[in-house]
């Protein structure tokens, strides 16, 4: 049986790190691009026996990502896989401060990281595969916060925000050609990640809502990486993935 390829970004820690380990079983080919590998998943690899390449790549230079994956991909033979599919996972938060106190190099780099990026290797994954002749799907990891405004979020709102529409307007393209893929940007829920870490350690006078993160710590709402996950590849695995070019795991 031929292996399905899934190219993850930002496969080393949190909902990635859960996402890529939940893929390493057999029929699975894992391609992971992050800043750092992981030795975990590494030897959960090895564990399972599954084919896996671990790339260190930092996306906040999507032009050299791109033209990596790119190269690696016309190296492979169309009829290699049995699909194919891109998750793009990876994102940056910048200082948690109103948008007039930020660094402009630290939003140029969320905005790189979590639209940029995930635009140019989605061209360069549609682009490169397709010919092939398997199932292909795009799954952008977005955040209820591209559909919710929050002071002190611009940066990472608007780069959701962008992979959300993007998204709308690659399901428009893909809609029209013989085997386009199927595309969604999808919502994972609140995720007890660095982010949330992130997000309750802000300045609450810098950060209003701060104090509501808190709370859904203390009250236990946070899903586990391991369950996000979960909840995630259920719904790639979905016969109608993409119907909704974006959705939430929440709906049904």
């Amino acid at each position: 049986m031929k292996n399905h390829l899934t190219i993850i970004t930002g496969a080393s820690r949190g909902l990635g790190l859960e996402l890529a380990l939940q893929l390493l079983k057999p029929g699975q080919q894992l391609l992971c691009m992050s800043r750092q590998t992981s030795q975990v998943l590494e030897r959960a690899a090895q564990d399972a026996s599954v084919p896996l390449l671990q790339w260190q790549q930092d996306l906040a230079d999507g032009l050299a990502a791109s033209a990596r994956l790119a190269a690696w991909l016309r190296d492979q033979q169309p009829g290699s896989y049995a699909g194919a599919t891109l998750i793009n996972n990876a994102g940056v938060i910048p200082a948690i401060v109103p948008l007039s106190q930020s660094d402009p190099q630290e939003l140029a780099l969320a905005l790189r990281v979590g639209l940029e990026a995930p635009m140019q290797l989605t061209a360069t994954f549609l682009r490169c595969t397709e010919h092939w002749p398997g199932p292909r799907r795009v799954l952008n990891i977005s955040s209820g916060l591209g559909r919710r405004a929050m002071a002190s979020q611009a940066a990472y709102c608007a780069a959701k925000a962008g992979m959300d529409h993007f998204s709308r307007c690659l399901a428009l393209d893909e809609a029209a050609k013989p085997n386009g893929a199927r595309v969604c940007s999808l919502a994972p829920g609140v995720i007890d990640t660095d982010m949330q870490l992130q997000l309750r350690g802000a300045d609450a006078a810098s950060f209003p809502e701060r104090n509501n993160f808190a709370t859904l710590k203390e009250q236990g709402l946070l899903a586990s990486p391991a369950d996000a996950a979960k909840r995630v590849l259920a719904w790639l695995a979905r016969a109608d993935f993409g119907v909704n070019p974006a959705a939430d795991v929440r709906e049904s």
